[in-house]
C-alpha cells in the first residue's frame, strides 16, 4: 500500500495540475474574445479599384531621432481621398509592426480623410492614435512631419493639413503637438529635412 503522504503529494499535484489547466483555457478564451473584439472594432476598408504603387514613405525613426525615406509597395486607388487615406495607413502599418522604428499604440488608424479645397486636408484618426501615442515633442512632432511628408509626397496638391482625432478637434496630439492649428506643407518640408 502507498504510505499516506505519498497519497496526499499526488493528490495535490494533480489538483494544481487541473487548476492550472482551466486557468490556461480560461486565458486562452479571454485573448481570444480581445483579438475578436479588435478585429471587429478595426475599420473595414471598402473595396475600391486601383493598383499596386512603388511609393516612397518618410518613417521616424525614435533611437536615431531621424526621419528617413523608404520606398513600398502599396495598393492604391486612383480616388485621390482614397489614395491619401491608404498612403498615410501604409505609414502608420510600418509603425505597428513588430518591431517598430516608432512604436504607437495598437489601433492607431486613420478613419478617413476629407478635402475641404482642391489643397486642404483633413485627416481624421481613430482615437487610440492620440490616445496610446507616446509623450514627448519630439515623438510627436516626428510622427506628424512623416505622415504629412509622405502624404505630400504621393499625393500632389496638398499645401495644408489638420489632423482631426475620432471627429474631433483635439488640442494636441499627446501634451505637446498642436492639432488645433492647419500644418503648411511647406513648412512642413523644411522641418523634415533638418531630420533628414
Amino acid at each position: 500500500m502507498i504510505p499516506r503522504h505519498f497519497q496526499i503529494t499526488i493528490a495535490l499535484v494533480l489538483l494544481a495540475i487541473l487548476v492550472s489547466g482551466i486557468i490556461i483555457i480560461r486565458m486562452t478564451h479571454k485573448e481570444e474574445a480581445l483579438t475578436l473584439q479588435a478585429a471587429e472594432a478595426a475599420p473595414a476598408a471598402p473595396m475600391v479599384g486601383g493598383k499596386q504603387e512603388h511609393i516612397q514613405l518618410l518613417l521616424a525613426y525614435d533611437e536615431d531621432q531621424a526621419l528617413r525615406w523608404r520606398s513600398a509597395d502599396v495598393f492604391l486607388p486612383a480616388d485621390r481621398n482614397l489614395r491619401a487615406r491608404e498612403t498615410l495607413r501604409s505609414v502608420l502599418a510600418q509603425y505597428l509592426q513588430m518591431p517598430s522604428p516608432h512604436p504607437l499604440a495598437k489601433g492607431a488608424d486613420i478613419k478617413d480623410v476629407y478635402f475641404i479645397s482642391d489643397d486642404t486636408m483633413i485627416v481624421d484618426t481613430t482615437a487610440q492614435f492620440a490616445d496610446g501615442h507616446p509623450s514627448g515633442i519630439l515623438l510627436e512632432e516626428l510622427t506628424l512631419t512623416s505622415l504629412i511628408e509622405t502624404l505630400t509626397a504621393n499625393v500632389p496638391g496638398i499645401a495644408r493639413v489638420k489632423f482631426l482625432v475620432d471627429g474631433k478637434e483635439r488640442e494636441t496630439l499627446a501634451g505637446h503637438a498642436d492639432l488645433m492649428s492647419f500644418y503648411q506643407t511647406a513648412a512642413v518640408h523644411k522641418l523634415a529635412k533638418e531630420f533628414e
